[in-house]
């Protein structure tokens, strides 16, 4: 915080309100965050903001930054996609989002993961396997993609079929994916962006709206990110792609829904709780 007052050339006293993260996440991390927002803001007699993460990422796509800014209008259609989250948001207004699918289990940023670890690549997977996926064939190997109705998502059975097709393979050949690590992570990025975005496909359709964002730490993935354009020349859709340096978790994001709360003074009381469940509120 002190790094961040003197770079923007400041000082404490000329600070409005402090926003901050309530949650979803990890609860002890939000807890450090939250206990930090209230002492500050409390020994400079300023209000707090409470700011939902995930309408953070959303949010993302309205920071203006000197290389000017691509913000879609009102109403839009958001895929929300991170290590935690999965989801199709219809975005009416900054306060006002619909959740219109999400996952019923893992979401695909923690699907990479974990069958990035399976591989024994490392974590967090999702760099591993978009930088190996450049070099691979996406249609060299097949993985079982989920039959979920309606707009929801699931990538449990994505996890599994990858597990016994990596076991069958290895049992084989204990090389195999050393071998073929690359044509592996293709195709497992094809899977989940082909996951992705048939239920995307499905949300414009269905409400009519062609200006489509993406939003969340997997929204860096290369693979998600041609997709998209590739959606945009073939289907009319008009894209929103954030910088990179905005699709994981940072500041600028919180930041600008705490622009806009304040705006509306829609500050929130001292004893406000963090909150860990993935939740719109």
């Amino acid at each position: 915080m002190d790094q961040a007052i003197k770079k923007a050339g400041i000082t404490k006293e000329q600070l409005s309100a402090i926003a901050f993260t309530r949650g979803p996440g990890l609860m002890g991390s939000l807890l450090v965050g939250v206990s930090f927002a209230k002492g500050f803001a409390r020994s400079l007699g300023i209000p707090l903001i409470d700011v939902n993460h995930l309408q953070g990422h959303v949010m993302a796509h309205f920071i203006k930054d000197e290389e000017g800014s691509h913000i879609p209008p009102l109403p839009f259609l958001c895929l929300l996609v991170s290590g935690g989250n999965s989801q199709i948001v219809k975005v009416n207004a900054y306060n006002d989002m619909e959740v219109l699918g999400q996952t019923i289990d893992d979401a695909a940023g923690e699907a990479i993961d974990k069958c990035s670890k399976v591989m024994g690549l490392g974590y967090p997977g999702g760099p591993i396997i978009d930088r190996l996926a450049r070099q691979g064939n996406p249609k060299a190997f097949h993985f079982a993609e989920p039959n979920i109705p309606d707009l929801d998502y699931s990538f449990s059975g994505l996890k599994t079929s990858f597990l016994y097709s990596l076991q069958k393979w290895v049992a084989d050949d204990p090389d195999f994916i050393e071998h073929h690590k690359e044509d592996i992570a293709a195709s497992l990025e094809w899977t989940i962006v082909d996951i992705l975005m048939k239920k995307l496909k499905k949300a414009v359709k269905q409400t009519g709206i062609k200006h489509v964002a993406v939003a969340g730490g997997v929204s860096a993935n290369n693979g998600l990110r041609n997709a998209f354009y590739d959606a945009e020349k073939r289907y009319g859709w008009t894209i929103y792609i954030p910088k990179f340096s905005y699709t994981t978790d940072n500041a600028a994001m919180i930041g600008i829904v705490g622009y806009y709360k304040f705006l509306d003074k829609q500050f929130c009381p001292i004893d406000a709780p963090a909150f860990s469940k993935v939740t719109f509120k």
